[in-house]
């Protein structure tokens, strides 16, 4: 069994509200922050740049860690183990466009505090971390 590492960013525009994408494909029906897998040799700050590039078009500064989040639940769930890094930006400006369809199929802001449902494990944990102010938690 190999654990995986991704990297999920929270890009919060100028009314506090966070970018989220209606998950389509192998992780619907959840809602998530946008990000993805870490690549062989990335900075996780590279990773953040480009899954945020594929997915939305939009080009971000360099993000700030908050935090990493162990999913053991979707482990449980589904038997796919994932570590999340999980980075925070401001929003550059700019609509986020669909440019992977076939992964998602819209993008929203929301309030941080009123989350869609269902919502994917590591996208929750990051959220919690990033308004908690902590860097992990356990997972229970």
């Amino acid at each position: 069994m190999t654990v995986v590492a991704g990297v999920g960013v929270i890009i919060v525009n100028a009314q506090g509200e966070i970018l989220l994408g209606k998950r389509c494909g192998q992780h619907a029906p959840f809602w998530s922050i946008p990000g993805g897998h870490l690549d062989a040799g990335e900075t996780f700050e590279q990773c953040a740049q480009r899954e945020i590039a594929e997915e939305t078009g939009l080009t971000i500064a360099p993000p700030s860690f908050i935090g990493i989040s162990n999913n053991l639940q979707t482990w449980r769930a589904e038997g796919k183990h994932t570590i999340s890094v999980c980075l925070l930006t401001q929003h550059p400006g700019g609509t986020p466009q669909l440019k992977e369809p076939e992964k998602c199929a819209e993008w929203r802001w929301c309030s941080p505090n009123k989350l869609p449902e269902p919502h994917f494990e590591a996208s929750r944990n990051a959220i919690n971390l990033w308004q908690t102010g902590q860097a992990y938690q356990p997972t229970k």
